[in-house]
């Protein structure tokens, strides 16, 4: 009864699992034909289920040869990254390895075997990976292999060496995300889907890799710590804890989540950022490919923030409420609306007493500027009463065959891996 008290509270999420479910995320992730590729791209493609089945499904929406493009380039920095992974490669042998995987991908033979990685099938296959690569256009493979390149030196610098500063945050940011932003923005001009500016313009594309990525490192505090991991910056939380680990202490709470929303309020700055580039788009495919994970994103930030249970478990948002913004984010002014609605949740939120409350609201009146809540998207949560009864009473009848379907919608929405 649980799931049925969750979802009477939100009757939306109920329309949108059944219309996503019945044929609506065809509209936003159109799955591709097997039998059309060649053997190859077919390992590919199952390759890119198998590591990422979120990023497989916006992926296989993409138009025309970018779809190939962008997924090689997703498998190429799997790979990179599964050598960074793991632990069981000594740094001497790791270093040259990152240093040097560009040149990999023009080598036909090469692989690794000895990774004991999950992933490690994209490198103990890569020569299938490496065709493909060398099947796309050139302009394609430059990309690609560049910001391999980049991202390699990138990654062993930060190899053995922890985030201190918040300069240094952005850096090793840049390193892991921001340089897949760019990557992406230039292989969506090279397309020609999009306009040059868009590949061009390399501080707005590195703004939309570092919202995500500062988001996952934001949500994952828990999670990172009891795996060895330490991504916060120490310039910030040094400030409220002698160790990064001491946030976790039931005795620090208070100062925990005032460190937590300091870090928030830093990852925000990015939103006016990535609502320039998104006005940018033409394509509706690249669109969508790349509204969904920032709105997600956005969605992640506003259940984290001021949260006690980033210290104690795992926040996620909502399977339905993940739909919800999947069917709705599908241009400009509907994500506007959506950014509005839930910085306009963190500003509700904001503690008088916390030390970067006045960041925060600083921060999203700047977001508020850009952003128009006279949208029909702004208010798409007011329902009428008949509407509500109707919701409840089908929410009623049918709250064990949506339990069914939020395990079946799963594999479209898994919001962990933006």
């Amino acid at each position: 009864m649980e799931l049925l008290r969750k979802w009477l509270g939100h009757p939306e999420d109920i329309y949108n699992l059944l219309r996503f479910k019945m044929g609506g995320y065809r509209t936003v992730m159109p799955r591709i034909d097997p039998d059309s590729l060649g053997c190859g791209l077919r390992t590919c493609y199952r390759y890119l289920n198998q590591t990422s089945r979120s990023f497989a499904a916006v992926i296989q929406a993409l138009d025309g040869e970018l779809r190939h493009a962008v997924c090689i380039f997703y498998l190429v920095l799997r790979a990179l990254d599964t050598v960074e992974d793991d632990m069981t490669i000594p740094v001497d042998v790791k270093v040259p390895m990152l240093h040097e995987f560009h040149s990999y991908l023009y080598q036909p033979e090469w692989k690794y075997t000895e990774s004991k990685e999950k992933d490690r099938q994209v490198l103990e296959d890569f020569p299938t990976i490496s065709m493909e690569f060398r099947n796309l256009s050139k302009v394609y493979q430059d990309v690609i292999s560049d910001i391999c390149h980049k991202m390699g030196v990138g990654m062993a610098e930060f190899l053995e060496k922890k985030v201190d500063s918040q300069h240094e945050w952005d850096k090793y940011c840049h390193y892991v995300a921001g340089l897949v932003g760019i990557g992406l923005s230039r292989l969506f001009s090279a397309s020609e889907l999009e306009d040059a500016i868009v590949g061009q313009d390399t501080e707005l594309a590195n703004s939309m890799g570092l919202f995500l990525q500062k988001t996952n490192i934001i949500r994952d505090y828990l999670e990172d710590q009891m795996e060895g991991r330490e991504f916060w910056p120490r310039e910030v939380w040094s400030r409220y804890a002698k160790k990064l680990s001491d946030l976790a202490k039931p005795e620090n709470i208070e100062v925990a989540v005032q460190c937590l929303n300091e870090l928030i309020t830093n990852a925000l700055h990015h939103v006016p950022d990535v609502l320039t580039y998104l006005s940018r788009l033409k394509n509706q495919s690249v669109f969508n490919f790349c509204a969904i994970p920032q709105v997600m994103a956005v969605a992640t930030l506003a259940a984290c923030y001021n949260n006690q249970q980033v210290f104690r478990g795992v926040v996620k948002i909502r399977k339905g409420q993940a739909v919800t913004l999947m069917m709705d984010a599908t241009n400009i002014q509907a994500v506007k609306a959506i950014m509005y609605q839930y910085v306009e949740e963190i500003y509700q939120k904001i503690p008088s007493t916390d030390p970067s409350s006045n960041k925060t609201q600083e921060v999203i009146a700047s977001i508020r500027a850009i952003s128009l809540p006279g949208s029909s998207m702004a208010s798409r949560h007011h329902y009428s009463p008949i509407y509500l009864s109707c919701a409840m009473l089908l929410a009623a009848l049918s709250w064990q065959y949506l339990s069914t379907l939020s395990k079946a919608t799963e594999e479209y929405v898994q919001t962990g891996d933006n």
